[in-house]
Order: structure tokens, then sequence, then C-alpha cells
């Protein structure tokens, strides 16, 4: 599997199941709507008085899963990142890109408390189990910059 493979996959997803841990360790998960950057981060938005901002705040590491939610296709990414609340420039772009894929977040912009999330992927499990035997791919730090790692 390709970089441009797994974008295009990771692309084609427009939720994905987040996780985050509070400071009292305890799990949280969300679905979110995702916009995915050529850099293979992904954005969302969401309310400053959710679990996920505080968690986030505290403890910055994030998962997501990815796909794995249609019936008869059973591919799915497990990612595993670094989240930050990007500002300035950086921030107007993603906000075109996720607008794209959700042009209502154009709404949502103007409600009070809401911001933006960015991950930026530090491990990325891709698995396919359509087929037999199955394909599992991994992405780590250093193959994120360039080729995947084989399984």
């Amino acid at each position: 599997m390709t970089r441009a493979e797994l974008l295009a996959f990771m692309r084609s997803h427009r939720y994905a199941v987040q996780a985050s841990v509070s400071r009292d360790r305890t799990p949280q998960a969300a679905v979110v709507g995702i916009a995915v950057a050529d850099d293979l981060s992904v954005f969302f938005d969401t309310l400053e008085n959710t679990r996920k901002v505080s968690n986030l705040r505290h403890n910055r590491g994030i998962a997501l899963v990815i796909g794995g939610v249609t019936a008869g296709d059973e591919r799915s990414v497990q990612y595993e990142g670094v989240a930050d609340e990007p500002s300035g420039a950086e921030l107007a772009e993603l906000k075109e890109l996720y607008f794209a894929c959700f042009p209502d977040g154009r709404e949502r912009e103007s409600w009070p408390g809401i911001m933006y999330v960015r991950a930026r992927p530090v491990w990325i499990r891709y698995s396919d189990y359509n087929q037999v035997p199955p394909r599992i791919v991994e992405f780590d730090r250093a193959s994120l910059e360039g080729s995947p790692t084989p399984p």
C-alpha cells in the first residue's frame, strides 16, 4: 500500500471514532466528522466544553479508527497521533479543507465555543480483511515520511 492509497482510503470516509484519555485515565470516545490533509493529518471541529477537548489539552495523545463500519467492507485504519489546535493561516487552510467536506461547518463556525483540532500521525495501521490472507500494512513515524513498513 502506498501513502497515496492510504490517503485515498482515509479521504473516502467522512467520520471517525476519536479516542482520548482523561486526567483520571478514563477512556473517552466520540464520532467526529473528519477532513484529511495531504500530510495525513486529520482535522475536525468540536465544542470547547467537550470531554475530548479537556482530555486532549491534558494529554495530546489521540487515537482514531476510520472505516470498518460499512457492511461487507472489512477495511479500516487505526491511527495514533498527537493533537493540537492550529491557528492563523494554518487554521484557515485546514478549515477550508474541512468546509469542502462539511459545508455546514461554515454555519458552526459562528457557534459559541466552536474550536478545531488537528491530529498528526505517529503510527497508522491499514487492515483489509476483505481478502485472504488479510492485508495489513503499518506506517510508523519514519515510514509516514516515506514508504510503509511491511506487516
